[in-house]
């Protein structure tokens, strides 16, 4: 399959499932209502509970001493800081769970619209979707951080072991020492470079053999590097989409940056712009992962669904062709 036709079958399905989009934006919406309910409001109430005194904290110099000694103020206001981190992170857990529900729910509708292309999005639907996938991907998900977690932890152990290796040399010759910095440095920056695509890859193709296969989240992981080693397109084609989708938010910073010398206007636009922006933006991520899933869909699932009418095919005919010759006997 060709990528540009991929490309084309992914923003025709977000297209006609626009209302993804608008989930993802309302999840937004409802996650910063979510911050000021679930961390601002118990963090006010304790403000008035245990009396603090804002004029310890009037300029900015209060402030930096204060977390120039982060023990004092710790000990001083202990319950209310304990309060924070409760909240804190009581906020992050909802909003990751509530992002990986409705992420399933893209997921089992973007399948579904590879699968049946006369399917009709509705809530019912979306709802009984992201139900289905829920768990798994949750599962995927906590695998994934996982690598992330270790390879990140290898990579610095890599990046010690490099630096030791510099400055031993700069101990013996300089210049040594700055060819052996420049050449490692850039051969690290590559390797990290490539770990990353390839770990980001192995996610989405696990993601769509997880929404087509229904594999639980060790399958996924194994059936996507599979996929990848016997079929090194698919790794390019996300690297295209990764670049695009990267230039696409710089450019997107880059135009938000008028709103921050505008005095007064600047702060009253930036909201909404900073909306229709993660808008964009969702859009745009959203068009990626059905492209790859198209893409998987036809260079994976098409192919052994081909494989196996042709080799059932084969085997009726191989039967007929013994019956034929029994019958003759």
């Amino acid at each position: 399959m060709r990528y540009i036709d991929a490309i084309k079958g992914g923003f025709g399905i977000i297209n006609r499932n626009w209302q993804l989009v608008l989930m993802h934006v309302v999840m937004v919406i409802l996650s910063s209502i979510g911050f000021i309910i679930i961390v601002g409001i118990p963090l006010a109430i304790a403000f008035i509970v245990f009396g603090i005194d804002f004029t310890e904290f009037a300029s900015l110099e209060d402030i930096l001493r204060a977390l120039k000694y982060p023990s004092e103020i710790i000990s001083k206001y202990f319950s209310l800081f304990l309060i924070v981190v409760i909240s804190f992170f009581l906020y992050l857990l909802t909003v990751a769970i509530l992002g990986i529900f409705i992420f399933a729910g893209s997921i089992g509708i973007i399948c579904l619209s590879l699968t049946d292309p006369t399917m009709k999005f509705s809530m019912k639907l979306f709802f009984e979707k992201a139900k289905g996938i829920f768990l798994r991907l949750l599962g995927f998900t906590t695998l994934i951080g996982i690598i992330f977690i270790i390879t990140a932890f290898s990579l610095g152990i890599l990046g010690g072991g490099i630096a030791s290796l510099v400055s031993f040399a700069q101990s013996q010759d300089s210049t040594l020492a700055l060819f052996l910095g420049t050449f490692f440095s850039l051969i690290l920056i590559v390797i990290v470079i490539i770990i990353i695509l390839g770990i980001l890859s192995i996610t989405l193709y696990g993601i769509a053999s997880l929404g087509f296969n229904e594999t639980g989240p060790f399958a996924s992981v194994k059936e996507a590097f599979h996929y990848l080693i016997e079929n090194p397109s698919a790794f390019w084609l996300y690297t295209i989409l990764f670049i695009g989708y990267f230039i696409a938010s710089f450019l997107l910073i880059l135009l938000s940056y008028p709103f921050t010398i505008l005095p007064v206007i600047g702060a009253i636009l930036s909201f909404p712009y900073q909306l229709i922006s993660y808008a964009f933006e969702t859009y745009l991520g959203l068009t990626i992962i059905a492209t790859i899933l198209i893409y998987y869909y036809e260079t994976r699932i098409q192919i052994k669904s081909s494989r196996g009418i042709t080799e059932t095919q084969e085997g009726a005919d191989n039967f007929a062709s013994r019956s034929d010759f029994v019958h003759r006997s």
